[in-house]
């Protein structure tokens, strides 16, 4: 019985094994830049607040207008609660582009006091950012009006941590005067005003906003955003107060 030749193995050409060694090299490069993203996207976080972290009671049912920074008269017939985020693209798009007509048909004509709720729900420095903020309101309800328009105007990207700590101090430091700096730097470093954040989140949620901005009228969520729509809500209001 005659044995069969063993089959000759097949040669790979020195192209092949090239091609291979580039395809190689490519997936340990992409798997490095995936590491070192995911590890700096974790270094950013770190030292940064979510709301498990952050404790304390407080009661999410009803608004709590006499705790949040206001504009215009207290006899104003309509009031108008902002629900936002400072990391909010939308958010700096409305403050630059309606804030002032607003306050001048409404704020300053004594129809509307304007009230500010954060809802910071974009990452864990939207909470560091409204902490800020709640730290600058204890001081002064004037100076917080301050530092929203100007954080807005220093915004980053949506997409990354930019609302550090270090961020904060540093531009509380170059852009609002008329504060005790040493007395916001302790309060941003020590939480002291992380819980009223996760009091505004949870009150916002419980009344459904699920989004920034948002507003509501008279204790009413509206569904558009749109100057326009705020308006006819607000003049509406304003009918049904003088009997119209």
């Amino acid at each position: 019985m005659t044995q069969q030749k063993a089959g000759k193995q097949p040669k790979v050409s020195n192209r092949t094994y090239l091609l291979l060694i580039v395809l190689l090299s490519l997936a340990i490069i992409a798997l490095a830049v995936i590491f070192l993203r995911d590890s700096t996207a974790s270094a950013d976080l770190n030292g940064l607040p979510n709301y498990t972290e952050i404790k304390g009671k407080f009661v999410a049912e009803g608004l709590k207008y006499e705790k949040q920074p206001h504009l215009g008269s207290p006899d104003a017939k309509v009031k108008v609660m902002e629900f936002a985020d400072f990391k909010c693209p939308a958010c700096k798009t409305w403050e630059e582009e309606n804030m002032g007509r607003f306050q001048k048909d409404f704020i300053d004509t004594g129809k509307v006091e304007l009230f500010f709720t954060n809802f910071p729900f974009i990452d864990r420095d939207s909470i560091m950012a409204a902490s800020a903020g709640e730290a600058i309101f204890a001081q002064s309800n004037e100076k917080f009006w301050e530092f929203k328009r100007e954080i807005y105007a220093n915004q980053g990207k949506e997409s990354e941590i930019w609302a550090t700590p270090e961020f904060l101090l540093d531009f509380v430091k170059n852009h609002i005067d008329g504060i005790d700096y040493e007395r916001f730097a302790k309060d941003l470093k020590e939480w002291t005003y992380m819980l009223p954040v996760k009091e505004d989140f949870k009150t916002a949620g419980f009344y459904g906003v699920n989004g920034t901005p948002q507003f509501m009228v008279d204790g009413e969520l509206l569904d558009s955003s749109s100057y326009e729509d705020l308006a006819a809500a607000i003049e509406a209001k304003l009918a049904l107060e003088n009997g119209q």
